[in-house]
């Protein structure tokens, strides 16, 4: 492997592997209401919301973290206002105390807080406006969580490009040079030394908040259902740890994760099945590390084609990665890597995301218990055969046949899932 394409594969991972504090839409949220509030200077008398529906969908239905199991657009823009450090990016609520959960309900009650749906723009779009008497802030986030593009004071604008954060010292990312050879390539020569401390925070981080889901009461607390009903296989353990996960920050639990492609459940479903499998095979952690950096890139792979938020599933794309990440790790070859993400997309390809929520952990038990069922059928060799439904000639065109149905394809079916969450439709006339 040359050493461009070494440096921006390792460039890919530490842009993606950073850790985040509860569910990252209500986050980012709280990131740009804390960022509008801090520019603005004064603390606003009303917050004006303008969200895309994707970001509608992934809130309306989760637990804001450190809110005390409070649930809402309007909750997770008040805490960024009342107790929020805008300086902490996606770790913003970091600090929240319960009198800034007192005042965030008080300032609800009084409907300070407004939202309006955001029409025609990126599926991840966030523009937060704060006023206080004639002054106003305003702070819009473009594609990702934290990217803010557009700043703006009392009608000046302060900033107005493609983010924020210094970056100039960070090598150039391009996901579009991601390719399945190239990613078992990079994880059999990747230094060890250049990898280490950012795995081990996944590995770390992501294995807390599991054990937190298995130990206490969040959701549906699927991933101890899991463990109670179907006994503590490799399998189900793989499944159970990587939904109790999720069944934990659906929840509300505070605890960070590492993510991936911008998401808490994805970062701790392309991640959690492999630990899980590197204890029971008792692999060297130079392996575990290599494995890891297989899923991680995998799953990144396959997001750059489907976008950040739409209506596929990013469990799916996060367990297919993460089944490749086992194949690779019990000695398997490209062929039968490729195989593992080819029967998993076969199977699962399409299961719709309709919002952040505890059903979530029950999607991402599903979707590891299909890739962990691809990866038995790649190690004897078998497969889904090209022309059959979407499966394409080889694994590359595969994974772009899949973007495509998620990006292009679901564009409707993302439009009335969002129709039926805000009550835009009559289902029962409909129907």
């Amino acid at each position: 492997m040359d050493s461009a394409l070494y440096a921006n594969y390792l460039a890919i991972l530490h842009h993606e592997l950073v850790p985040a504090l509860g569910c990252t839409e209500p986050i980012a949220i709280a990131y740009a209401a804390a960022k509008a509030r801090q520019i603005l200077g004064e603390f606003p008398d009303s917050v004006e919301m303008h969200l895309s529906g994707n970001i509608i969908k992934n809130v309306k239905g989760v637990t804001v973290p450190n809110s005390g199991g409070l649930k809402g657009i309007d909750i997770a823009a008040l805490l960024g206002i009342t107790g929020g450090n805008a300086d902490k990016a996606l770790e913003v609520l970091e600090g929240i105390r319960p009198e800034h959960i007192r005042q965030a309900q008080e300032l609800a009650e009084k409907h300070i807080c407004s939202c309006t749906l955001a029409e025609g723009v990126s599926n991840l779009y966030i523009c937060a406006n704060v006023r206080k008497d004639s002054h106003y802030a305003e702070v819009t986030i473009v594609d990702q969580h934290t990217n803010i593009t557009r700043i703006v004071k009392d009608g000046q604008v302060l900033f107005s490009g493609e983010t924020t954060e210094k970056k100039q010292e960070e090598p150039p990312v391009d996901k579009s040079k991601l390719t399945v050879k190239d990613i078992l390539d990079f994880a059999d020569q990747v230094k060890i030394e250049d990898v280490r401390e950012l795995l081990e925070r996944q590995i770390r981080l992501n294995t807390a908040i599991s054990q937190e889901g298995l130990d206490n009461n969040y959701g549906a607390q699927i991933g101890k259902t899991l463990m109670h009903v179907w006994g503590k296989g490799i399998t189900t353990r793989a499944c159970a740890r990587a939904a109790a996960g999720s069944d934990a920050r659906m929840g509300g639990c505070s605890m960070p994760v590492v993510i991936n492609s911008g998401s808490g459940n994805q970062g701790m479903t392309v991640s959690l099945p492999v630990i899980t499998y590197a204890e029971e095979w008792e692999v060297s952690r130079a392996k575990l590390y290599r494995s890891l950096v297989v899923s991680n890139l995998v799953a990144i792979h396959q997001k750059y084609y489907i976008g950040s938020l739409s209506a596929y599933c990013g469990a799916v794309s996060a367990a297919c990665g993460a089944g490749a990440g086992i194949t690779y790790m019990y000695g398997g070859t490209y062929q039968q890597v490729s195989l593992t993400i080819i029967n998993t997309l076969g199977n699962v390809g399409g299961i719709v995301c309709d919002g952040a929520k505890p059903s979530c952990a029950a999607k991402i038990a599903s979707s590891v218990d299909a890739a962990l069922m691809a990866f038995h059928m790649s190690i004897q060799n078998k497969s889904f055969l090209p022309g059959e439904g979407i499966i394409r000639g080889d694994v590359e065109e595969t994974i772009k046949s899949m973007g495509y149905i998620g990006r292009v394809g679901m564009k409707a079916t993302d439009t009335e899932i969002l129709n039926i969450m805000i009550d835009r439709v009559n289902v029962d006339q409909d129907c």
